[in-house]
């Protein structure tokens, strides 16, 4: 098997596979990068067995052949060489002769008879949509997914296809985030599917901001693909509880909120917050919201800003990151508080298909 490609390229795909790589892996094959040399391109695969990232890019190949190399160490050295094309040169025993101008190394590999088989795509069950768009509602979810791993349910996002549209939601059972977008598909379609948290990670990395995504559903696994890049995952098993009960029905109160003068007022009183005391505590009342935290060791920290609200005087009490992490992950100017009183869940919402409900902290 031989090759050249530059190094530009080749770290490229080296670091777009990278992130599955596990730094402890109970199968040394696992730590390896299957490199696959065939008709002009260069195919770079890395799995940990519920996750695998694929991408492809343009090389020079002298001789058609795959082995499997290393792939942090690969990646090290290709980093440190200089600009300029790279030479790979691999036995029949897995041994590759690396050169690149004065620099030359040999890598001990791996048989590609160890390395796992890689899923393919099926074409039954495929939705297209743009790899920005599909990013973004990621981001705009994600971060209210449960990290308690015995709700494992919880531990990833809802990929709801159904009505004509992609719903996305994340919970942990004290807030929920939930964002939807149109999608062309028959009904016949209609299915959902729980994406592990890792893998909803690993997308927001390496998706565009633009161009073609394909998503094909199968039993117990979702294949990504767009551009030259490829990822499969492992689904989690179990069926996603019913969120729109949760979400309350109607709201007394609407309050108008910049969502940047907010999202800053938050951040500053939440510089004395501590481990065992970040209950922070919002005062609605007319043309103006009071944000209080009172943290018993280190002091109080109090913020007023004007607001555009003539409803009855309501206080509530949150975590201010429950708030502050759907303001980082939005972009629109202003956000919309829907509440009835102190104790009942209260809505965030946008100018998009958004919303997020938060249950209120209840201190004694």
């Amino acid at each position: 098997m031989k090759f050249s490609i530059a190094r530009s390229k080749f770290l490229e795909s080296l670091q777009m596979v990278q992130n599955v790589v596990s730094v402890k892996n109970t199968l040394q094959i696992l730590a390896n990068a299957l490199i696959k040399a065939e008709d002009g391109k260069l195919w770079v695969t890395t799995t940990d067995l519920d996750m695998s990232v694929r991408c492809s890019v343009e090389a020079e190949v002298k001789e058609n052949g795959s082995t499997t190399l290393p792939s942090r160490r690969l990646a090290s050295i290709v980093r440190e060489l200089p600009e300029g094309r790279i030479s790979f040169d691999i036995d029949d025993k897995d041994v590759a002769a690396i050169k690149c101008g004065a620099s030359s190394f040999r890598i001990n590999g791996l048989p590609v008879s160890d390395f796992p088989p890689i899923p393919g795509s099926d074409e039954r069950l495929c939705y297209r949509m743009d790899q920005g768009a599909f990013k973004e509602m990621l981001r705009k979810t994600a971060y209210a997914a449960s990290l308690d791993e015995t709700r494992r349910v919880l531990n990833g996002v809802l990929l709801a296809f159904k009505d004509g549209k992609l719903t996305m939601v994340a919970t942990d059972g004290r807030r929920l985030a939930l964002v939807e977008h149109e999608v062309e598909f028959s009904p016949e379609n209609e299915v959902e599917l729980i994406l592990p948290t890792k893998a909803v990670t690993e997308l927001v990395h390496i998706l565009g901001n633009d161009g073609d995504l394909r998503i094909f559903a199968q039993k117990n696994q979702v294949i990504f693909e767009f551009g030259n890049t490829m990822m499969s995952s492992k689904l989690v098993d179990g069926v996603y509880p019913n969120y729109r009960q949760v979400i309350p029905a109607g709201c007394e109160e609407r309050v108008p909120l910049e969502r940047e003068a907010l999202l800053t007022a938050l951040r500053r009183v939440s510089i004395i917050a501590t481990d065992k005391s970040n209950a922070t505590k919002l005062t609605f009342s007319p043309n103006q919201l009071e944000i209080l935290m009172n943290s018993p060791d280190v002091g109080e920290a109090r913020e007023l800003l004007p607001i555009k609200y003539a409803g009855k005087t309501i206080s509530v009490i949150f975590n201010p990151e429950y708030i502050m992490d759907p303001l980082k992950n939005l972009d629109c100017d202003e956000v919309f508080f829907e509440m009835n009183d102190g104790n009942s869940p209260a809505i965030m919402k946008c100018d998009i298909p958004f919303l997020y409900v938060l249950m209120p902290l209840r201190i004694s």
